[in-house]
């Protein structure tokens, strides 16, 4: 059967390149009809359930950082401490894709793509984790990925008069992805994620100037930039220049403003001689 590649984000950060992260589609996926949803359940539990196969799929896809790899012992030595953050069951590898992007899905999934990793230090790093996982306390994650089963339509999956969310196939997940991908989050959305990264900086007493640093090398990866995913995420997001400025705003406000310094070293783990 013919495979069709198409590049998947599940919740993801305004990225800055054409994600190479990719998901493989048969035709059935390609092919599903669409039809009118109304009035069936889709809970908290059903979101993490299909979020969770579709990032499995995704993690068999991509080449994954092992356990000893330099980049999975920064992550752990960042964001470990934060496994529960916001009440959650946080789960996180990174993908060894040179895509500066990074995403979170309903389960508690946190891909991070080694791209973004390399040009940011650890604090600008857990900034833009802190948005991911901003998204999913504050249910968009949940929210869209309901839509882009609602969307799809998938007549094998709805469950016809149950009101209940039937069994799929991975064909059909994949066809959710591409949903997904054509899927923005709102202003609001994207600004409220924005704002729980700040919090979550300044409660756990990080430098909150780093936010405004990870917008701004956003804004600057993105300058030039002719991908057509940029082109979509920029039309109905925030742009990054605008986002930088109201984390400073928010700094100033809050008596923490100071021009942000990057540091010279990440956290990285001693390779053996």
């Amino acid at each position: 059967m013919k495979k069709i590649l198409i590049a998947i984000v599940v919740v993801a950060f305004s990225g800055i390149s054409e994600l190479n992260a990719q998901i493989n589609l048969g035709e059935k996926a390609l092919g599903a009809l669409q039809k009118g949803v109304t009035g069936f359940m889709f809970s908290d539990e059903d979101a993490a359930n299909l979020s969770k196969e579709a990032v499995a799929k995704m993690d068999k896809e991509n080449p994954v950082a092992g356990p000893k790899d330099a980049y999975t012992v920064r992550l752990n030595k960042l964001f470990g401490k934060h496994k529960n953050e916001g009440g959650l069951n946080l789960n996180y590898k990174v993908y060894k894709v040179k895509d500066v992007n990074a995403f979170a899905t309903a389960d508690g999934s946190v891909r991070v793509f080694s791209g973004l990793m390399d040009i940011m230090d650890d604090n600008e790093l857990l900034a833009v984790i802190g948005h991911e996982v901003g998204h999913v306390v504050n249910h968009d994650s949940r929210d869209a990925i309901k839509a882009a089963y609602k969307k799809e339509a998938l007549l094998d999956a709805v469950g016809s008069q149950s009101g209940k969310i039937a069994a799929i196939t991975e064909g059909q997940i994949g066809n959710i992805g591409k949903a997904l991908l054509n899927n923005s989050h709102s202003r609001q959305q994207e600004s409220e994620a924005d704002l729980y990264s700040y919090e979550f900086m300044k409660r756990n007493k990080y430098n909150v100037n780093a936010v405004e640093s990870a917008f701004s090398i956003l804004a600057k990866q993105s300058e030039g930039t002719q991908s057509n995913f940029i082109t979509k995420m920029m039309s109905s997001h925030p742009e990054p220049k605008e986002r930088a400025q109201l984390a400073k705003e928010r700094a100033v406000a809050d008596g923490l403003y100071k021009p942000y310094v990057k540091a010279v070293k990440k956290t990285t783990v001693k390779k053996k001689k």
